[in-house]
């Protein structure tokens, strides 16, 4: 367990996000709310204000490596302290101070090192795209996130590549004006052990499914309603897996979309096949008639003892049969997903998730570092994998890095997120003619994205610069029961944000 002791709360959230990147999975807590009676906490962290300077000290309790006479490992104890002038500056400059100087404290104490630096969001990219649209030269960039972030060079290099893509991408779409849509299918085959998202087993939904797209497309007709004048620019559909409904099904949620919004401006329509359990000629058969240009086909590994123990029901084989099928179906744009750092996968077991994947030869592929989720039945079930590897190293996604680009792809679009294995990110990679859009817009927040269906989180960006949220509600029968209450959240929002 970790405390944090702070007299500003304000900045509690920025204290503990850093410290999580320090300890992904680590219990924090402030220290105020300790249990009476708890173990002692494997790191204490004080952070304290006056006018002038902001000062945090660390102790760190690690074990030696040795056994205590009484046969327990023998713990030291580590402590170091630092501060940090803020007199007279703005409070993201003094974010940035603290940051940087609770992140020397960790270093040292820890021993260790970010790639990542103090950035703790999951959108680090975006800093580096702001700096290029002003038009900084990349050396001023490098030099600039490295003394205020303490990036590595490395990773910037790697953000900067992908910020100057983004940046000749979306030069060329007139995204502005307009907004993405995004269509939840809260539904899939059976629930991966390391899933968070609002998912739920299809078999168990059956009876729901028609409720469901039919209060589907009930706030997707609302939602054309609101957004008249604005051009459309991307569609994506995901989940859950939307390809666990059937064909006729799936037809009619397609059917809804066409029959709702105007495509004349649709730079791209996405559908998240999945799981390869999933997929059938007539599914394929319906979304290619519907207009569909690109779909995921997600393997996560290509080892059969791994994808029996995440919880899939299909083995390397049956990707292999689906996405044949695809191609033969006519899609050209097929993206594959990978999750480096699933249990037990090391350097062979990923070198043959590899092989997989070139010989498919995909058009994206996005490289995942697994994170650790709390609504995750990993997270759940942790003690069942107390003796189980879960590895990642820079050395791993420098593999699937390597191949992507031996395939002709480039990098174009990067996020990160809590608990991350290796303290590493998510990348994108995909042949130069065909990065995902929605992707960037969504990522880079550059314009509004408005999400329908369980589990849909909207968000409503102005410029470039003003963002807010609306959430519908994650269970499908909820959602079918107070569809006219997700509908007018969207509406209010719209409104406070005067973007009708």
């Amino acid at each position: 367990m970790i405390l944090i002791d702070t007299d500003d709360s304000s900045f509690y959230y920025d204290i503990q996000s850093l410290t999580g990147e320090f300890f992904p999975g680590e219990e924090i807590k402030e220290k105020e709310k300790r249990e009476t009676g708890a173990p002692g906490p494997r790191l204490s962290i004080s952070v304290h204000f006056t006018d002038r300077v902001v000062s945090v000290s660390a102790d760190y309790w690690r074990e030696t490596g040795e056994i205590s006479d009484q046969g327990l490992p023998k713990m030291e104890k580590r402590s170091q302290n630092g501060t940090a002038l803020i007199k007279d500056i703005d409070r993201p400059e003094v974010k940035n101070r603290l940051k940087r100087v609770l992140y020397d404290v960790l270093s040292k104490v820890t021993g260790q090192t970010l790639p990542w630096g103090t950035l703790s969001g999951i959108r680090p990219t975006k800093l580096v795209l702001s700096r290029v649209e002003e038009g900084m030269p990349p050396e001023e960039i490098e030099k600039d996130l490295y003394n205020t972030y303490y990036l590595s060079p490395e990773k910037t290099d790697l953000a900067i590549e992908i910020a100057e893509r983004e940046h000749e991408i979306l030069s060329s779409v007139p995204y502005k004006d307009g907004w993405s849509l995004y269509i939840g299918i809260p539904f899939c085959p059976s629930i991966c052990l390391y899933c968070s998202f609002s998912s739920y087993p299809i078999a168990k939904y059956e009876e729901k499914v028609s409720a469901y797209i039919k209060a589907l497309d009930h706030e997707l007709a609302e939602v054309a309603e609101m957004t008249k004048g604005h051009p459309l620019t991307s569609i994506y559909i995901g989940g859950g897996t939307p390809t666990s409904l059937s064909a006729d099904q799936l037809s009619k949620v397609l059917e809804s979309i066409h029959r709702h919004f105007d495509f004349s401006t649709v730079a791209e329509f996405t559908v998240e096949a999945g799981r390869p359990d999933s997929i059938t000629p007539e599914k394929l058969r319906v979304m290619k008639e519907a207009d569909v240009e690109r779909i995921s086909i997600n393997p996560q590994t290509m080892n059969d003892k791994t994808l029996e123990v995440i919880g899939r029901s299909h083995r390397a084989a049956d990707i292999e049969r689906a996405f044949g099928q695809a191609r033969e179906a006519g899609f050209v744009d097929i993206n594959m997903d990978v999750i480096v750092g699933l249990p037990g996968e090391g350097r062979c077991e990923l070198a043959h998730t590899i092989a997989g994947i070139t010989k498919l030869r995909p058009d994206c592929l996005t490289v995942h570092s697994l994170a650790r989720k709390r609504a995750a039945r990993l997270t759940e079930e942790w003690e069942k994998y107390a003796d189980t590897s879960f590895e990642n190293s820079e050395m791993y996604m420098k593999m699937f890095e390597h191949a992507a680009r031996a395939m002709g792809m480039v990098p174009y679009y990067l996020y990160r997120q809590k608990n991350m294995a290796g303290n590493l990110e998510n990348t994108g990679y995909a042949l130069p003619e065909r990065p995902c859009l929605y992707n960037i817009l969504i990522m880079e927040e550059k314009q509004p994205i408005i999400a329908c269906g369980a589990g849909g989180a909207s968000k409503y960006t102005i410029d470039g610069t003003k963002t807010d949220r609306s959430e519908n509600v994650k269970d499908p029968e909820e959602y079918i029961s107070r569809i006219d209450e997700m509908i007018e959240r969207k509406r209010e929002k719209l409104k406070e944000l005067t973007w009708l």
